[in-house]
């Protein structure tokens, strides 16, 4: 392999794998509320989880 094309590998590599952890970093700061509805839906599926607000 080439230089450049390393370079454009380790570029491409940081893209995916950066950008895929900034959306779980962002994911864990702000989760998203469940709604009543889905809340509902998931409690009738024997599991017991309050909605977040």
């Amino acid at each position: 392999m080439s230089t450049s094309a390393v370079v454009m590998m380790i570029i491409a590599l940081l893209a995916v794998w950066g950008g895929l952890g900034l959306a779980l970093l962002n994911l864990k700061r702000h989760p998203e509320a469940i709604d009543d509805e889905e809340a509902d839906a998931v409690l009738h599926d024997g599991a017991s989880v309050s909605p977040l607000r």
